[in-house]
């Protein structure tokens, strides 16, 4: 085989290397079986895919780089070559391990790495995609090849250790509702959670913050365009016209939120059909830049008209919204806590519904049971609170969940 030269493939993964601490990894790393064949972690902009990639190389190959490389496939190198091209490159000269970043950007790639699977056994792939991305088994079957995992945004025990200061363990859901006053006496024994919850809800979602600076609202709006220009195209395939009434749709959410929609005034506002309009919705969704609250737990098959809508983080709402209403940011946070935990869908009564069994309510430190009394399994998330009681606990611990 001829020579390649990958002089600018190798340019950018170095570069990537040298930019990339290992200081702070994402709660997903330890989760994810990187003995796999082929590994997907599927995400929004700005969450840290690729920081993922590149610190899983220094962490495993520490004694040697050259045992892997790391390729965005967005870069002008795959204009004149094929993914196929590398990988036979690569096999002959006995390397095995190849991290592949923005997939979507490469067109048929299901495809391709379906096929490096069969025809190169011994090539580990671990690629990173859109959050938008969803392979269709009747075209591409990759099910029982691949190891799919999903990287959200940071929790806010996440921003606590990445702020260092505190690293705290995970709960899960059912835990914290049988033992949060406990839970939460042992953190604020030690830890002044409510100077930075509000420093969270503002910009501690996406790790590119700390970068960004008092930038962050700005690029975070960037990076929402980027999602609606770039990546929507590369897994839809729509016009211009389209792309802009899904940037349109997403800004009258964003002044009324928390929305209740009514569809037919929605797509006279943006000039669409009711099943376009619930298809950009759901695709908003797909993106995490929405939050789609249903009476059943939520299918991407069947887009039913959903009861509320929140934006994708509470980040989101000081990036989008004039005003964000002190009330829907705790709702829009605790929905995206929740969303790790299970489903969360619109019940009859109170805000939210968990898995089909709990019931909340969120609020102030005021909120009272009036609305969800002598139902069983039902909570208050309540703000401005250290430490709660019964079954009224503090909203920062429902970002303890991841």
């Amino acid at each position: 085989m001829a020579e390649l030269d990958l002089t600018a493939l190798y340019e950018a993964y170095y570069s990537k290397m040298a930019q990339t601490s290992t200081d702070f990894v994402r709660y997903l790393y330890d989760e994810i079986n990187w003995e796999a064949h082929i590994i997907g972690i599927k995400g929004a902009r700005g969450v840290g895919k690729t920081t993922m990639l590149i610190q899983r190389i220094k962490l495993n190959f520490a004694d040697d780089y050259e045992k892997a490389l790391y390729a965005s496939l967005d870069n002008l190198w795959f204009n004149t070559h094929s993914l196929m091209d590398l990988v036979r490159y690569l096999d002959m000269r006995g390397i095995r391990h190849l991290f592949l970043d923005e997939v979507h950007k490469y067109k048929g790639w299901a495809q391709t790495i379906k096929n490096i699977s069969d025809i190169y056994p011994r090539m580990q792939i671990v690629y990173t995609g859109s959050s938008l991305l969803e392979i269709d088994h009747s075209q591409v079957d990759m099910s029982r090849r691949q190891t799919l995992y999903t990287l959200t945004g940071m929790s806010f025990r996440e921003y606590l250790a990445y702020e260092g200061v505190a690293k705290l363990e995970k709960c899960m859901l059912g835990d914290l509702l049988a033992h949060h006053v406990n839970i939460a006496a042992e953190i604020t024994a030690h830890t002044d959670v409510m100077a930075y919850f509000g420093d969270y809800l503002h910009h501690g979602y996406y790790p590119f913050y700390k970068e960004a600076g008092r930038d962050y609202l700005t690029r975070l709006r960037e990076t929402v365009t980027a999602v609606i220009d770039s990546d929507v195209p590369a897994v839809e395939n729509f016009e211009f016209e389209t792309l802009d009434k899904i940037k349109k749709m997403l800004l009258i959410i964003a002044a009324q939120v928390p929305f209740v929609p009514r569809i037919s005034a929605l797509c006279e506002q943006v000039a669409t059909t009711r099943n376009m309009a619930l298809k950009i919705l759901y695709l908003l969704d797909k993106a995490q830049l929405l939050q789609l609250v249903t009476q059943r737990e939520k299918s991407y098959k069947n887009l039913v008209k959903p009861e509320k809508i929140l934006l994708g983080n509470p980040n989101l709402m000081y990036a989008l919204a004039e005003n964000p209403e002190t009330g829907t940011v705790r709702e829009t946070f605790f929905a995206c806590q929740l969303a790790e935990a299970g489903s969360v869908t619109s019940p009859d009564k109170g805000d939210y519904l968990v898995n089909g069994r709990y019931l909340f309510e969120v609020g102030g430190r005021r909120k009272t049971f009036k609305q969800i009394k002598d139902v069983p399994d039902s909570f208050l998330a309540v703000d401005d609170t250290l430490v709660g009681q019964g079954n009224k606990i503090p909203l920062w611990m429902f970002g303890m969940l991841k």
